[in-house]
C-alpha cells in the first residue's frame, strides 16, 4: 500500500461500527475503509529492528474469582529500547493502548511516540488491545468469537486491567519501579487513554487522549451533532456540492421505486453486483462522505469529492455522485457493494457497541443526509436479535463518568490532554475546553480524527506542528512536576 491505510482502516471501522450500529445499521460495514487505499496519506512506518515482542501470560476475567476466571490466554506487546534511558534513572515509558485491530496497525502507521521518544529517553510500548490480533482468548478467533458466553470478556474495562497488569509487569522486570508512564490512544484508544489515567493513577502519569469522544455516551451529546458537522464541513467547501448530495438521496428513491430502477442505478454507479435496495446504495454513498469529513487531512478529501461534483458538466445529479465515487476511489473495475469477508475488528466492534460502548448517532432534519433519527429500541432489538444479549446503554458514565463531566474531572482528575480536530465529527463528543490546569483540550480548526498522531512530516501545516509542541510542553510539564516530587519524597 502507498498510504497509512491500515491505521485509518481501524479508525473508518471505529466509525462506521459506531454509526451503524447506532443508526439501525445505516452505514455499511466496512466499505468505506477500503476506498482510502487510492488516497495519498502520510506513508506508513516500516517496521523496525530495535522492535521487540512478547507475550504476557493473561488473566482471562480480572473481576470474578470463579474457577472460570483464572484461565489465560496470551497477550501480545512489543518494546523499543532504544531511546530509553533506563529505569536507574526514572526515564519515562509511552504506552501506546491498542484498540480493535491488531498490533501491527498501530507499529507502523501512529508515529507520536517515535517521533518523540528521544528527547525525553523514553521506553516505547505498544499492548495489543484483548479479542484483536493475536491476543486472543480460547486459543484462536473461531473460539474467541464462537458465541456470547465467550465475547463477554471482551470489553474497555477487562482492557484497561490488562493493560495495568502488563504495565506493572513491565516495570518490575526492568527494574523501572519509579518510570513514569505516558499513555496514549487514537479514537476508542484514546477514550482508554482516558480512563486509564482515572481509573489507574499509580500506574499512568499521564495520558495523551486523540479523538476520544468520551462524551458522545448516554444522550450528553445531541445524537444529530456528528452529521451536523459532516454537513458543515461539506457546505463550507461548496454550496453546491452540498446542494447536489442533498438532493440525490430522493432522486436515488425515485429512481428505485420504477420496476427498473435498481438495474438502472446498478448501472449509473457500476456495482459489483446488482443492487437489492437503495438503502444498498445510499449507505455506501454515506460511507463515503462521511469518510471524506472525518480523515479530510492531509488528502483534504472532502475537496476531493465535491470537486468531481461541481466540476461534472452535466445536469444529472446522479452522474455527478458518480463522479465522487471515482474521485474518492480511483479507478476501479467496480465501487459499489464489492466482495468484503468481515474483518476480526469489525466482528469484535461489533460485539463492543452491543453491549457497552452504545454510542447514539442518529441523522437529523438539517443536514444533507435523509433524516434517521436513533432509536434506543431498535437498538437494543438489533443487538438482541444477534447476540441475545441487550446492550447498557448507560454504563459507560457510569464506571468511567460522563455527566458533569467538567465539574467533577476538577475535584478528582489530572494530567490528561483531549485532542480534537474540529472538522472530525467525533469532535461533537470530545471534550473541547480545558477542565483545569492539568486536564487540557488542545483542539485545531482544520483538524481531522486522529491527526496529530499521524508520523510527522516536512509538509505538516504549521497549525499541525503547533498542536504537537503544545501536546509536548504539556507532557514535559507533568515531567518535571514529577521528578521535582519524587525527589522531595525520596529525601523526605
Amino acid at each position: 500500500m502507498d498510504s497509512s491505510v491500515e491505521w485509518l482502516l481501524f479508525l473508518v471501522v471505529f466509525l462506521s461500527i459506531s454509526i451503524s450500529s447506532s443508526s439501525a445499521h445505516r452505514i455499511g460495514i466496512p466499505r468505506g475503509a477500503a476506498v482510502l487505499k487510492k488516497h495519498h496519506l502520510p506513508s506508513k512506518r516500516a517496521f523496525s529492528g530495535d522492535l521487540h515482542t512478547y507475550f504476557y501470560t493473561q488473566t482471562l476475567d480480572h473481576f470474578n474469582y470463579k474457577p472460570e476466571s483464572y484461565a489465560t490466554f496470551q497477550q501480545r506487546y512489543v518494546i523499543n529500547y532504544k531511546y530509553w534511558g533506563g529505569g536507574a534513572v526514572t526515564a519515562p515509558i509511552f504506552v501506546c493502548l491498542g484498540a480493535e485491530q491488531a498490533l501491527e496497525t498501530d507499529l507502523q502507521t501512529i508515529g507520536f511516540l517515535d517521533d518523540n521518544a528521544a528527547r525525553f529517553n523514553a521506553l516505547i510500548v505498544y499492548i495489543e488491545h484483548r479479542y484483536y490480533g493475536e491476543s486472543l482468548p480460547f486459543g484462536s478467533r473461531e473460539e474467541a468469537f464462537r458465541n456470547a458466553y465467550r465475547m463477554g470478556y471482551l470489553n474497555s474495562a477487562q482492557a484497561l486491567a490488562d493493560y495495568a497488569e502488563i504495565m506493572a509487569d513491565i516495570k518490575n522486570n526492568l527494574q523501572a519501579s519509579h518510570s513514569p508512564v505516558i499513555v496514549i490512544g487514537a479514537s476508542y484508544g484514546g477514550m482508554l487513554a482516558s480512563w486509564f489515567r482515572l481509573k489507574y493513577p499509580h500506574l499512568a502519569l499521564g495520558a495523551l487522549a486523540s479523538s476520544a469522544p468520551v462524551l458522545y455516551f448516554d444522550n450528553i451529546t445531541p445524537s444529530d451533532a456528528f452529521y451536523s458537522i459532516i454537513t458543515k464541513s461539506f457546505r463550507e467547501t461548496s454550496e453546491s456540492c452540498y446542494q447536489t448530495i442533498r438532493r440525490s438521496w430522493s432522486v436515488i428513491d425515485s429512481y428505485a421505486s420504477q420496476p427498473w430502477g435498481l438495474s438502472v442505478l446498478s448501472s449509473k454507479f457500476r456495482t459489483c453486483y446488482p443492487l437489492n435496495s437503495a438503502s444498498e446504495l445510499k449507505k455506501e454513498l454515506e460511507s463515503i462522505y462521511v469518510v471524506a469529513s472525518q480523515f479530510n487531512q492531509p488528502a483534504y478529501l472532502v475537496n476531493r469529492v465535491c470537486a468531481a461534483i461541481d466540476e461534472t458538466q452535466t445536469d444529472d445529479i446522479l452522474f455527478k455522485i458518480f463522479a465522487a465515487v471515482v474521485a474518492f476511489n480511483g479507478n476501479n473495475r467496480c465501487y459499489i457493494n464489492p466482495p468484503t469477508p468481515e474483518s476480526q475488528t469489525v466482528t469484535g466492534w461489533k460485539w463492543q457497541t452491543c453491549s457497552e460502548m452504545v454510542i447514539p448517532i442518529g441523522v437529523g432534519e438539517n443536514t444533507m443526509f435523509q433524516p434517521n433519527p436513533f432509536d434506543l429500541n431498535t437498538f437494543i432489538n438489533d443487538c438482541i436479535g444477534t447476540y441475545g444479549v441487550a446492550p447498557r446503554p448507560h454504563w459507560i458514565t457510569s464506571y468511567y463518568g460522563g455527566n458533569d463531566f467538567n465539574f467533577i474531572l476538577q475535584k478528582f482528575g489530572s494530567n490528561i490532554i483531549f485532542s480534537n480536530g474540529l472538522r472530525d465529527p467525533f469532535s461533537a463528543g470530545g471534550v473541547l475546553e480545558h477542565i483545569s490546569k492539568s486536564i487540557r483540550a488542545v483542539t485545531t480548526t482544520y483538524g481531522s480524527h486522529c491527526l496529530d498522531l499521524f508520523p510527522k512530516s516536512d509538509n505538516d501545516p504549521e497549525w499541525l506542528t503547533k498542536q504537537r509542541n503544545i501536546e509536548l510542553r504539556i507532557i514535559k510539564g507533568w515531567l518535571v512536576t514529577y521528578y521535582a516530587d519524587l525527589k522531595a519524597f525520596q529525601k523526605g
